[in-house]
Order: C-alpha cells, then structure tokens, then sequence
C-alpha cells in the first residue's frame, strides 16, 4: 500500500508540473545546441525562470519521497538546466583567443621570479660547460649525450666545422641529424623539467643546468676554432625559441616545486592547486614555443645561409615573444 501511495504521489506531483518541466527541457535542448546567445529575450527569461522552479520541484520530491525514477528525471534536468544558465559559454575559438591576448601573458609576469630562475640555471650551465671544456676539452664528452656529437668534437677540423655550418643541404651535412636530435632532446628535457619540478625545485634545475652544459661544450668546441659568431648564428635561428621554451618549462616547474617548499597558511595541495593554475599556462607557452622552433628549425635553417640574417631571424623572433610575455593582456587604463 505505502509503494502504491508514493507512484500516486509522484503520478500526481508529474502532472501538476510536467508541462513546465518538458518546457525547460526543450529550452536547455536548444541551448546546448546553439549557446545561451541563441535563445531570444523571453527565451532566456523563461529559461531561468523555468529552472528555479525545477530546483524547487527537486527539493519538494527529495523531502516527500517521491519515486527514485522521478527524482533522478529531475536531477538531471536541473544539472542540465544550471549548466545553461550559470556555465561559461564562451566557444572553443574565445577561449584561445582570451589565453594567447590575456591568460598565458599574465601567467608568465606573475612567475617572472621563476622564470628568471629558470634562464640563469640555463645560463650559470652553458658558462660552466663553456669554461670546463675551454681547460680541458675531455669534458665535451661527459656532457654531450652519447651519439650526437657524431663528427662534431674536438677531433673535427675547422674547415669541416665551417663546412657543416653553411652546408644548405643538411642531410648531406648531417647538421640536420644533429638539430633534429637536438629539438628532440630538448623536448624530452622540457617534459621532464616541468614535470619534476614539483619535487623540491631540484630537478628542474639540475636538468636545466645539465642542458646548458651541453650547449655551452657545443659552442667552445666551435670558439676554440674562431667559429662562434657563425655557430651562434646557426643556433640563433631555433635555438633563442627552443632554448626560452626549456628555461620556461623550468620556471613553470619550480613555481610548483615552491608552493610545495612553502606553501604558507595554505595546505600544500591547496597551494599546489593554487599553482597549478599559472604553472599549466607557462608549461602550454612552452610546448607552444617547441613546435615554433620545430617549424624554425625544419625551414628557416636550412634556408637562410647568411650569418647576419640568421642572427636577425633568430632573436628578432625571440623579441617577439619577449613583447607577447610583457605588453599582452594589460589593461589599458
């Protein structure tokens, strides 16, 4: 008897209201097809109008035990309906277009301690690995990773050194294999950077150094031979890109390895959570800058062949993200 009382409850409670529920429905159906934007004033009026009532329905058929068919009818549509009504409408293309004019700008000065911190590893490394090889040119081979070196060591004469730098066929050179090795131990350094850093800062600025270290062994190698104007050149054009993108993937990673070291009043998830929020931002800028200096990379290099242009291209393009980090986002007042 009490299972037949509650189905006439609930048989009666539907009738009363099931014509403004179907209505709320069809409008939330239209809504989520076409936008909040694409329903008319009285649409939109009725909308939320609509969905008060729902919600009030809901709270009536939870306190008077209505039939779980019922109240899980009603449950989703008031889900649905709020979605409508209070969730973010802004499409695929405004939320791309709000993350590169405000969102990842922003991020970026809010960290630039990190930042900052992540360039200097990079530099403080490729010095250190500069100044070693310059004593003693062994320490080329202990921070070059295994098999990408190849010809290009202490070994390799001048005139082939000068030959592979303005080689315009770099299959031929094999400074193309050198590169794309390059970019893809660079991008495998980077996820590990950012990832790590979590874990007190430390690995993300020993990996940071480490790069450098290898950067700067290259480079005295080509020092030593009279060379570096022209191999900075050769590095200017993916390298300012490619090598920004590993210092800011490290910024990125200390900002959560600090709010883990010292979180404050918060609790370390909330600080880490806090975090994240700006550290997902800087690491997407620096994925986004891998690919530019991919495309650099597989282009641009082996087009340009003038020392000159090469620096031009190549730090002209990191002014560029320099002026994105600093000036985009500011509010004009």
């Amino acid at each position: 008897m009490a299972d037949d009382a509650t189905l006439m409850r609930s048989a009666r409670f539907r009738a009363e209201r099931e014509k403004d529920w179907k209505k709320l429905e069809d409008l939330v159906t239209f809504a989520e097809a076409g936008g909040v934007q694409s329903l008319s004033f009285e649409q939109s009026r009725d909308l939320a109008a609509l969905y008060r009532q729902a919600t009030t329905s809901l709270a009536i058929a939870r306190e008077i035990s209505l039939d779980k068919a019922l109240l899980a009818y009603l449950e989703a549509l008031a889900a649905r309906a709020y979605l409508s009504v209070y969730a973010p409408q802004e499409r695929l293309g405004g939320l791309f277009t709000r993350f590169f004019t405000h969102s990842a700008p922003q991020a970026m000065r809010r960290c630039w301690p990190f930042l900052l911190a992540g360039f200097a590893c990079m530099g403080l490394g490729f010095l250190v690995g500069y100044l070693l090889y310059l004593e003693n040119s062994e320490w080329f081979y202990v921070f070059m990773p295994p098999g990408l070196a190849g010809d290009r060591g202490p070994d390799a004469s001048t005139e082939y050194l000068l030959s592979i730098i303005y080689d315009d066929s770099p299959e031929a050179s094999g400074l193309g294999v050198f590169a794309s090795f390059l970019f893809s131990h660079n991008t495998r350094i980077a996820i590990f950077i950012f990832g790590l850093g979590v874990f007190a800062c430390a690995p993300a600025i020993l990996l940071t150094f480490y790069n450098g270290l290898a950067i700067g062994a290259f480079y005295a190698v080509h020092v030593e031979r009279g060379l570096g104007w022209d191999i900075g050149g050769w590095l200017s054009v993916h390298g300012v890109t490619e090598l920004s993108a590993i210092c800011i993937a490290c910024g990125g990673g200390l900002r959560l390895g600090f709010a883990v070291l010292f979180p404050g009043q918060k609790t370390r998830r909330e600080a880490l959570r806090i975090a994240g929020r700006d550290a997902v931002k800087i690491a997407i800028v620096a994925a986004l800058m891998l690919l530019a200096a991919a495309l650099l990379e597989g282009f641009a290099r082996q087009l340009i062949q003038d020392m000159t242009t090469r620096y031009v291209v190549g730090w002209g393009i990191g002014a560029l993200w320099l002026s994105w980090f600093v000036f985009a986002g500011r509010s004009k007042s």
